[in-house]
């Protein structure tokens, strides 16, 4: 017999790959040093491990820590966690890694999903071996109270410059430029076609045809692309072409999301605040141009809708490029057609639909629910009254998993403040706001409760009782429409959908008749 020794291998051992993300503010070359010295910081940490290997050094500057998805570097280290690529995360802390609470733990969970652990070296945190998520919950809604805080003390400097009129635009509209002292000039180029556009408002002309012919004339805009009816119309309503200055059109609200301001905060004007490129009056009597448009149109201002001068006004739906149809008076009477298409062609091929075509299709799809109501109708209501009971059901026991889940959080608050790992302030500030949260649930449970039937049912409710003491109709209704349907969609010249306040959508041919 013969035996043959077989010497042992060393065990391979697989080293952590670990990757550290770095960010900062700004910048300037101050910020810049630090973003250098933490990329240093942690390639040195990394090499003190044998057992690790460095999977890159991912960073951010001059982007804001409030929303993740706009920095590229955190992106990056992501997707290089998502496929497999790291093993292990180091950052700086809480606050340099996200000041937004939802985004933070969102990340967080995402990452112990794929079994890879972040290490919060300011706070000591690894989420790897946390016994609760609770401290990265209380320690980030904290980093998000001071950047709430910084922000307010941004705003309260940003207002008091609007105030005195000294504040400085970051971005010029078009016909202005910056000197060599950054002080705000006209663009003897770009000032030229501004005079040409309001000239030709002053004319009649309006802001889609002003925008054909500026393309017409290979007038670039100022990123070189083409121009648009609403480009138009920014240009004529801003206060800068006649040398003022309006502060806060727009707003960030708590939750870092901005908003046009309709009121909600302070706005400042300031005139004479740099050189005209046209005159008060010509900008005044533009306005009044634009407003008398706007009444005669039955235009809802800054709802992108029409008013329901007509019943189909600002509801029909063009089912090719999603824009809305335009009310049109032609030679063989009313028509609606897609203001796409009416811009440009190329963009979309959907033709005008004739006014009295889309009339008869509603009355022919409401005479056939008149007609097959207890076909139709009957089932679509039972079937949304049992849906409406089950889901009623499953939101009241969703509800209660929250409430239990709460409880838990609690018991979870108890043990980390009975271990040390919270103070009195925060362990009574985190326990407040669960309490609130409960409070919140039962507020939404008991509204279940009293809730009923939800918008459909009640819509097909009233519907189906129409249809079943009504008359076939013979002759459109204009309150019988509004009453029934939210909107229309054109899916081709002969097809189009009423799409019913009920929540179905009907289909009917139409007539395209002779252009």
């Amino acid at each position: 017999m013969k035996i043959k020794k077989i010497e042992a291998q060393p065990a391979v051992v697989k080293k952590l790959r670990v990757a550290a993300y770095c960010r900062v503010s700004t910048e300037n070359e101050d910020q810049k040093e630090s973003l250098e010295a933490q990329r240093e910081h942690y390639e040195s940490w990394i090499r003190m491990h044998d057992d690790w290997e460095c999977a890159g050094v991912f960073y951010d500057f001059g982007i804001s820590g409030t929303k993740a998805d706009v920095r590229e570097g955190l992106q990056a280290l992501l997707y290089a966690c998502r496929t497999g690529s790291v093993d292990y995360v180091l950052t700086k802390s809480i606050s340099r890694f996200s000041r937004n609470t939802s985004d933070c733990l969102s990340l967080v969970r995402e990452l112990l999903s794929y079994n890879i652990p972040i290490y919060f070296e300011k706070e000591n945190i690894d989420t790897g071996s946390m016994e609760s998520e609770l401290i990265l919950s209380v320690l980030s809604s904290m980093a998000q109270s001071e950047s709430e805080s910084i922000s307010k003390n941004v705003k309260w400097s940003v207002k008091k410059r609007m105030e005195e009129g000294t504040f400085v635009f970051g971005y010029l509209p078009y016909g202005y430029t910056k000197d060599a002292a950054g002080n705000m000039v006209i663009d003897p180029v770009e000032s030229e076609i501004v005079r040409l556009i309001f000239d030709l408002a002053l004319n009649g002309m309006g802001t889609y045809k002003i925008a054909q012919l500026l393309d017409k004339r290979k007038v670039p805009t100022r990123k070189g692309g083409k121009w648009s009816g609403s480009t138009v119309k920014g240009i004529l309503v801003n206060e800068k072409y006649y040398g003022a200055a309006a502060f806060q059109k727009t707003y960030t609200d708590s939750n870092f999301r901005r908003h046009n301001n309709h009121g909600e905060v302070d706005s400042f004007i300031a005139e004479d605040h740099h050189e005209a490129i046209i005159s008060k009056e010509v900008f005044d009597r533009v306005q009044v141009m634009i407003q008398k448009h706007i009444d005669e149109h039955g235009i809802v201002k800054d709802m992108g809708k029409y008013h329901n001068k007509y019943p189909f006004s600002g509801i029909i739906i063009c089912g090719e490029c999603g824009g809305k149809f335009k009310r049109q008076t032609q030679s063989g009477g009313i028509a609606w057609a897609c203001s796409t298409h009416l811009y440009n062609k190329d963009a979309c091929s959907m033709m005008f639909i004739k006014d009295e075509a889309i009339k008869a299709a509603f009355m022919t799809m409401m005479n056939k629910l008149i007609f097959g109501c207890k076909q139709v109708l009957v089932p679509y209501y039972d079937a949304l009254r049992l849906a409406d009971t089950d889901e009623s059901l499953q939101g009241i026991l969703d509800l209660k998993n929250e409430l239990q889940r709460n409880s838990d959080r609690k018991n979870d608050l108890r043990k980390l403040r009975v271990k040390g790992f919270l103070d009195a302030a925060m362990y009574n500030q985190e326990l407040r706001r669960v309490e609130m949260e409960s409070e919140e649930i039962r507020a939404k449970m008991k509204c279940i409760d009293r809730a009923g039937e939800n918008g459909d049912i009640k819509e097909t409710k009233k519907l189906l009782r129409f249809a079943e003491s009504a008359e076939m109709l013979t002759e459109f209704s204009d309150d019988l429409f509004t009453e029934y349907v939210d909107s229309i969609i054109v899916y081709t010249r002969t097809c189009i959908g009423f799409r019913l306040r009920c929540g179905l959508t009907l289909k009917e041919e139409v007539c395209t008749g002779t252009r």
